[in-house]
Formats: structure tokens, sequence, C-alpha cells
């Protein structure tokens, strides 16, 4: 019984550390006792084709991939949309995907800005129209929580043309948390920030700290390259830095993630929390690789817009949930 215990608080402690990889997930495994859960409706399930032709080559579907949506929601202007329940944008977007077989994980770090059909909902949750804008609003088409988590699941879907199984979302304002109490973390600042924190000196060396790490990961006005293209390049170092950091911490502090947990809860919303931990925890060891998607960002009539490439999407779903035919 002992043993088990033990396997069992290595699993969780090993797990903890690849959710840090995703922001703030080190907690996900607890959450479920900590939380109200929100049951969401069904997600939008999309079929792909069990054989495709890509490049000239035969590609089969992989049979045991599963997939996870992870949201980083942030507030925003209420003047952007014509109607909105909630002022939540998910300005953060990443699908893990799970092959089951392989033992692997991937991730596709999708634009905020990219442009796509989602459901405007209604008060009790039923679709009373359709729109075409950043994928980050679908959120804001619900009323929060689990609903409106899963309209951004369905338009991710329809994006990619890919089914979502699950959802995890975290507000960014848990950034500045996790990021101190795995005691700062060091990056070299990619941008020149001088307009918004003159403490993010181009170039040099600086080991966030509370406001100022979500000031590097959330910024896009007063920059000078002012896309989300650039956005998600810090993410991703900054992403790549928290790992290290707090795969260290996990080390050095046993109590850490039970500290993170009372700490972060309150900032989460996910669904089918027991399974999402059988599913991640086969998976802990393996840091995934991240990929994106190319297109195109345009300066729209109000804000940026980004148009993927279709052939550029065609390749992160042939990588992710095919394997070429024997």
């Amino acid at each position: 019984m002992h043993e088990q215990r033990d396997t069992r608080n290595t699993v969780l402690k090993i797990t903890a550390v690849f959710f840090a990889l995703l922001l703030v997930l080190s907690m996900i495994l607890f959450a479920t006792t900590l939380m109200d859960q929100q049951n969401g409706s069904s997600g939008q399930r999309v079929e792909l084709a069990t054989e495709r032709t890509y490049n000239g080559e035969k590609y089969i579907l992989k049979n045991n991939v599963e997939t996870l949506l992870v949201l980083g929601l942030d507030t925003f202007d209420t003047e952007q949309l014509e109607s909105f329940t909630n002022n939540q944008q998910a300005d953060f977007l990443m699908l893990l995907v799970l092959d089951k077989t392989a033992g692997s994980c991937r991730a596709i770090h999708i634009n905020r800005d990219s442009m796509a059909d989602m459901n405007v909902l209604g008060v009790a949750g039923e679709s009373v129209g359709i729109v075409h804008k950043q994928i980050a609003l679908s959120h804001a088409y619900g009323k929060g929580g689990a609903q409106s988590c899963q309209n951004t699941a369905n338009a991710v879907s329809a994006l990619l043309g890919v089914r979502v199984d699950h959802y995890v979302s975290v507000t960014m304002d848990a950034v500045p948390v996790f990021n101190d109490l795995v005691g700062g973390v060091a990056v070299e600042v990619m941008d020149d920030f001088s307009a918004i924190d003159p403490t993010l000196v181009q170039g040099q060396t600086v080991t966030l700290t509370g406001e100022q790490a979500l000031t590097y990961v959330r910024s896009r006005k007063g920059m000078e390259d002012p896309t989300n293209l650039r956005r998600m390049e810090r993410q991703k170092q900054y992403l790549k830095a928290l790992e290290q950091v707090a795969r260290q911490k996990m080390q050095e502090d046993d109590g850490f993630l039970t500290n993170a947990v009372l700490k972060l809860s309150n900032y989460m919303v996910c669904d089918s929390g027991d399974q999402l931990e059988n599913i991640l925890s086969r998976f802990a060891e393996n840091q995934p690789e991240i990929l994106s998607i190319d297109g195109k960002s345009v300066a729209g009539e109000k804000h940026m817009e980004f148009y993927p490439y279709q052939e550029s999407v065609d390749q992160v779903v042939i990588d992710c949930f095919y394997q070429k035919a024997e």
C-alpha cells in the first residue's frame, strides 16, 4: 500500500512539471476536489477521414489520439463586441494532442487572432447566430465558465477540422501568481518595452516577477511589432523557461504542488477532471513539441486579423493525427 502511494505521488509530481509547460496547469490533477465543477455540453465531433493523400503520399488516421484545449483567458475592452455576456477572451490557445499508442504528445499553438466561424450563444446556451471573427472572441459569446470554454472548443474544432475532446481554462491573472510561486522566471527580453515597462530592457536577461511576467506574455499595444505572432514567440520563450524553473522547484520543495493547488485552483475551469488525470498522467514525462500554424496578419477595420494558410493547417493535422500508410 505504501509503495502504491509513493508511486502515485511520483506520477503526480511528474505530471505537475509537465503542466508547468502549459502556464499554470500544475494543479490540474487535484483541481476537481478543490473547485466547483461545471458540466459543459458535449463537444463538437469532427470526424477526420480515415485515409488521406498529402503531397503525393498516403496517410492513415491514428486510432488512439486524444486532445485537450488549453485556454489562457484575459479581459478585454467591452466595446469590441456588438453584444456579449462576459468580458473574457481566449488570449492564449494551445491544443494538446496525445498519441496514446506512441506515448507521445504535440501541442498546436493557435494564433488568437485567427479568423474563424463561431456561435453566438443565447441566455440558455443555444446558438442565436454565427459570426466570423478572431477566434479569441468565441469565449466572449457565451455566459462564461464551461459554456464559453465549450464554444471556443467548437470554434477550434471547426478551424482545424479536428475534434476537441477536453478543455481546461486558466485566467491570465494566474500568471504572476504562478510565476512568483516558482521564484521568478529569467528570460532575455526579446522586444522594446520602454513605452510599457522600462524595467524590461531589450537584450538584457531579466528575472520576471509578479506583474512583469504578465506584461511580458500579454503586451501588444505600444510595441514596435503589435502582432500576435510576435507575442506568441515571447509566450513560447516564457513557457520553456518556466518549465525549467518549475522542474527544479518540484525537486527542491515537496510542498510546492500543494501550495500551488491552494493558490491557483480558483483560476481554473475544466471538464472531465478524472479523465484528464488518467490521460495526462501517461504522458507526463514527455515534453510536447510545440507546432504553429503559418498565415498572414493584416490590420482589420478595428483589430488585427490572422488568416491561416490552409497548407499549414493541413501539415499540422497530418503531423498530429495521421501516420504514413505502410
